[in-house]
Formats: C-alpha cells, structure tokens, sequence
C-alpha cells in the first residue's frame, strides 16, 4: 500500500490548487451570467472548486483537503474577485473549455493518486479520479438548474477517465510519481483539447437502432 505521505509533494499541490483555482473560475463565472451578487458568485466559486475534492475525501475517509488548508478557501475567494472585476466576454469562447479541460484531467490524477495513498484497490481508485474531476462541475450545474455537461456525449468524463486510469497504471507499475503524473494529465488533457477542438464525442444511444421501431 502506498503510504498518505507520497501525495505530499510539490506537483501534486500544484495539480490540486491549479484544479480548484480553474474549476473556481467556472463556477464564479456561471454566477456573474446569470448576474448574481458577489455573495453568491464566490459561493459559486467554493463550491465548484471543492466539490469533487470533498466528496473523494468523504469517500476514501480522508481528512477532507480544504478544511485544513486556508489557501484553497482563499484561491477560491479569489477567483471570485477576479470573476467580479472582468467582463464576462473575456472568457467566452473555447478559451474557458481548454482551461477546464486541464482542470479535469489535473484534478482525476490527484483523486486516483490520493485514494491509492488511503490503500483503495485500482478500479475504485480510477472511480475516484473521475468523481474528483467531474463532481465539482456537476454541483455547480444542479444548484444553477443547468443542464450538465455530463448529460451530453462529449468527451469529458472519457478524458478524466483516461487520466486516472493511466496514473494508476502507472504507480502500480513503479514508474516515477512526476512521469506518471505528468503523462497521464497530459494525455487525458489532449484527449479532451482534440474533442474541443474537433467536436469529437460518443456515439448516443437512439431509440430502435437494432431494428426494434417504438411501439412494436
């Protein structure tokens, strides 16, 4: 079992707070559109950051990470400011998608490496990447009745997926913690960045595509 101490290391924090500060990013944006207070632009903001994170940490039965750390709280404050003083147009286009594209994968490979740490088997582990990238996202969509990405057959949790799949591989197989790291981000993220890019997606289930017409 890899010890809880072997997370505790500058890239990883790195990933951590970079995931938080983006996710924060959207979720303070999705309040300015909709032209909310400040108030409820950095609620937006903590709530997008932290969510993926607190529920890994609730479920690997880990101290959960912003709790103890007064950065995270504050980089989500933070964002939020940021958020309030731009113009809204300044995030528009695929920009914000590219950005929560890193966000994602980042995020999935400090989930899987985190719930290795805490001794959880491979597969759920993955599991765990993919809730600690994509959670956050879906939080943020539920409490501002929007629709979810999830809900749409876009490469996104494919990409978080592949990221934390690769991380795990590759901690079970010995290599080096930064190489493992830095390989699986950067493959789910250009996952993701070719699916942005070239609208690339899953093919949806459709009603009667064996043959079967409704009503027969």
């Amino acid at each position: 079992m890899l010890e809880p101490a072997i997370i505790l290391t500058p890239v990883l924090d790195i990933l951590d707070l970079l995931g938080v500060a983006i996710f924060a990013l959207s979720g303070a944006l999705l309040a300015a559109k909709e032209r909310q207070t400040f108030v409820t632009m950095a609620f937006f903001a903590l709530i997008t950051g932290v969510g993926g994170g607190t529920v890994r940490d609730l479920l690997v039965d880990a101290p959960v990470f912003w709790v103890s750390d007064a950065w995270v709280a504050a980089i989500c404050l933070i964002t939020a400011i940021i958020a309030w003083f731009t113009p809204t147009r300044w995030w528009d286009g695929k920009l914000m998608d590219f950005a929560d594209g890193l966000g994602l994968t980042a995020y999935a490979v400090l989930g899987a490496s985190k719930a290795l740490s805490y001794g959880i088997p491979p597969i759920p582990a993955i599991l765990m990447g993919i809730i600690t990238g994509c959670i956050g996202g879906v939080i943020r969509d539920v409490v501002a009745g929007k629709p979810s990405i999830l809900m749409k057959p876009e490469l996104y949790v494919t990409a978080a997926a592949l990221s934390a799949s690769l991380c795990v591989g590759g901690l079970l197989l010995g290599l080096p913690n930064p190489v493992t790291w830095g390989i699986a981000t950067a493959a789910g993220f250009s996952l993701r960045s070719a699916a942005i890019s070239w609208n690339l997606a899953l093919p949806s289930y459709r009603e009667g595509q064996d043959g079967i017409q409704e009503g027969e």
